[in-house]
């Protein structure tokens, strides 16, 4: 009776072995299982994040620019307000929106004076400037060549004469449209563009700057300047005050950076910053300034 209970007490033990093993077992696996359940959603997290940094880096990898660290800026500083040369130094509106719009990009403004009609040319072409600033105008012909970022600013058009021209606001219209009357222009600009609409009949004298254009009124070579009116105002304030004002047109052009259709990071990072300087009253300061 002793031996059979003895058989009895030895089965029974080997059992509750067998089960306490089981059940170990069993735990065992529900450990493992959560610890590679959790590995699981670290690596992902992981590749996650991972994805996220290269897609940022990707990002701002793709904007392209002439020179690490530099945003290159053409412009034609014969503009004044907008852009001019003061002692070697570039001065004026868009050199100012340029520098705000550099900074906010974390880079360095380097600007690269080229003519006026050089400069879309360029940027299209690329390899000479990231972008160009020189009062221009959006225009769905310019936008066939190059992006425009948002505007900044809005101008019309303007026409002056000499104090002692026979043109007057009165006759504007009828006197500039006749045979030997030359109107001079900048190459390329919309007031060029007007003067050809508008005035057919006069000749359409077009010169690489602007500072030659009404050179060119002063000394007699041409009957009147046609041009922004912005530039208009501050080139009679300031050089040529023995001419004055007979025709303003309001055109309400929209003033624009120009970017290279390729280089469409750049453009989404010029408008961002735009957005930005604009909310946070730097725009409005500028242009109070050289207004």
């Amino acid at each position: 009776m002793k031996a059979r209970k003895y058989i009895v007490l030895a089965a029974m033990a080997v059992m509750v072995a067998a089960l306490a093993l089981v059940g170990c077992s069993s735990g065992s696996a529900s450990s493992a299982s959560k610890s590679a359940s959790a590995s699981s959603a670290s690596a992902s997290a992981s590749a996650s994040a991972s994805s996220a940094s290269a897609s940022s880096s990707a990002a701002s990898g793709s904007m392209q620019l002439i020179t690490a660290g530099k945003l290159t800026i053409a412009t034609s500083p014969d503009y004044p307000p907008f852009e001019n040369l003061e002692n070697g130094e570039y001065v004026g509106l868009d050199i100012e929106i340029a520098k705000a719009v550099a900074k906010e990009l974390g880079l360095t403004p380097e600007f690269k004076t080229l003519q006026f009609d050089a400069i879309i040319p360029a940027i299209a072409a690329g390899g000479q400037a990231d972008m160009g600033i020189s009062g221009f105008s959006i225009d769905p012909d310019r936008a066939k060549e190059i992006d425009f970022s948002s505007s900044y600013y809005i101008d019309d058009q303007a026409v002056a004469v000499m104090n002692d021209s026979p043109i007057t606001a009165e006759n504007a219209d009828a006197e500039l449209n006749k045979d030997g009357v030359i109107i001079a222009v900048q190459s390329g600009t919309t007031g060029e563009t007007y003067v050809q609409e508008n005035y057919p009949k006069a000749t359409v004298q077009a010169y690489g700057n602007s500072t030659d254009a009404f050179a060119a009124m002063q000394s007699g070579q041409a009957n009147a300047v046609c041009t922004n009116k912005a530039v208009v105002d501050t080139r009679l304030a300031d050089a040529y005050k023995d001419a004055r004002v007979v025709k303003t047109i309001a055109t309400g052009e929209e003033y624009a950076i120009v970017i290279s259709k390729d280089n469409k990071a750049l453009t989404t990072a010029v408008n961002d910053a735009l957005a930005k300087i604009a909310s946070d009253g730097t725009l409005d300061t500028l242009i109070k300034q050289y207004m």
